[in-house]
């Protein structure tokens, strides 16, 4: 009997992957202007906040903004790599205040963007 819930807690963690995805690509590329909040990205899966997290944890061993920070980050390692923006830029585009990017990407990655992008293109 506990089966079909195991499938469903599956499914829902890679609905909320797919959809992080999708968000993410439209934040990038200006088609969203910001980036929703965990409540809302569980409204959008028609799942309370709670179950969203809950079911997250539950399959990944983590909460859901780890994996939401950790696909930012690659998002703006892609954008560091492949094209020509500034980092400011890329850190608008990622709605993101040019020096707080900083700081969140040198936690995330143990470097600035700068150091990401020079070492990328070596």
């Amino acid at each position: 009997m506990t089966a079909p819930s195991i499938k469903r807690s599956k499914q829902l963690t890679q609905n909320y992957f797919q959809f992080l995805d999708k968000h993410i690509m439209e934040v990038a590329v200006g088609k969203a202007t910001s980036f929703m909040e965990i409540n809302q990205i569980a409204s959008e899966l028609f799942v309370s906040h709670k179950h969203l997290t809950d079911t997250v944890q539950q399959e990944t061993g983590n909460h859901p903004c780890h994996f939401y920070d950790l696909k930012i980050i690659e998002q703006a390692k892609q954008m560091l790599t492949n094209t020509n923006q500034s980092i400011s830029e890329i850190a608008r585009l990622l709605t993101y205040d040019p020096s707080n990017f900083l700081k969140f990407f040198k936690k995330m990655e143990g470097k600035t963007p700068g150091q990401f992008r020079n070492e990328s293109r070596k």
